[in-house]
């Protein structure tokens, strides 16, 4: 898909191009514009529209909504959960969004919809896909809990950054799915992924219109050592949040200890909080499987 108005960073030089016809095709694509980008779903640009309407209320926001029976469903369920839980029951729409808030909201409806870009036709790149979804809606479920227990973020918005660290892998694996004759094993797909996920991430963030701080989430996602200044931010949260999603796993061995990252240190430090950021995934449990359940129903 062309996209004349995306604003390409300079790319390096990727001598592993010369030897990976994928590689070279995604830093083609990538030069050229005529990257192929996953459309943001259009229940959530609607929504979002609606939202920034500044005659906006909750319902008229509820009649947007209430258009897809699915995501209603899944905000009456969210408004319901311990999560949100109030005195009474929630049964509509209109009566879940002022409970949710309008951001949060907006936020829930765009993860949901999500899932829908995580898609593929050949088994092993759909394989790729599936869990790619699974393991950003684990960091999301872990980013969302965290934020919850630590002053200063939004749990939504945290759950919501989660979700897209990993967006520039799905423009790699949708060119290897469309291209199968550039796929000589699975190894160059990998190669790809590793060498353009940052940049192909930052043109998904921009065509989507996101927070501009998401475009930092998704560059350094994976970067344990980032020491950036000021305060904690949402890349931080994803970091720390993405190093418990490897706990149980090999992966885990390739990090660095938990109380060398400066993430850690900045969002939590010592005592109670940092007792419960190395414990989250057991004091939390319930919660962060409430949350996962939401994104992959």
């Amino acid at each position: 898909m062309e996209n004349p108005t995306l604003d390409v960073e300079p790319l390096r030089e990727h001598l592993a191009a010369e030897t990976n016809p994928l590689l070279a095709q995604c830093l083609k694509d990538m030069q050229t514009r005529n990257i192929s980008l996953p459309p943001l779903p259009d229940i959530s640009l609607k929504i979002r529209k609606a939202i920034n309407d500044e005659r906006a209320n909750n319902s008229r926001i509820a009649r947007v909504v209430q258009v897809d029976p699915a995501i209603t469903g899944r905000l009456i369920h969210i408004a319901n959960s311990p999560l949100y839980l109030g005195r009474k029951k929630i049964e509509s729409c209109p009566e879940a969004l002022p409970r949710l808030g309008l951001r949060a909201a907006q936020h829930f409806i765009t993860s949901f919809a999500m899932k829908s870009v995580f898609q593929a036709k050949s088994p092993y790149v759909r394989k790729r896909m599936q869990e790619l979804w699974a393991h950003s809606s684990y960091v999301a479920a872990i980013s969302a809990v965290m934020a919850h227990k630590t002053h200063g973020f939004d749990p939504d918005r945290a759950m919501l950054a989660g979700l897209v660290h990993d967006i520039g892998v799905v423009p790699v694996l949708t060119c290897a799915d469309r291209n199968p004759q550039l796929v000589g094993n699975h190894q160059q797909i990998a190669q790809a992924v590793e060498a353009v996920r940052a940049d192909m991430g930052m043109l998904v963030i921009k065509a989507w219109n996101f927070p501009e701080d998401f475009e930092d989430v998704v560059v350094h996602a994976e970067n344990w050592h980032r020491n950036a200044p000021g305060e904690a931010d949402y890349t931080d949260l994803v970091i720390l949040s993405q190093l418990h999603s490897y706990v149980g796993t090999l992966q885990i061995h390739k990090c660095p200890p938990i109380d060398d990252i400066p993430a850690y240190r900045k969002l939590l430090g010592k005592g109670k909080e940092a007792d419960m950021s190395r414990n989250i995934l057991e004091l939390a449990k319930e919660e962060i499987r409430q949350i996962q359940n939401m994104l992959t129903d």
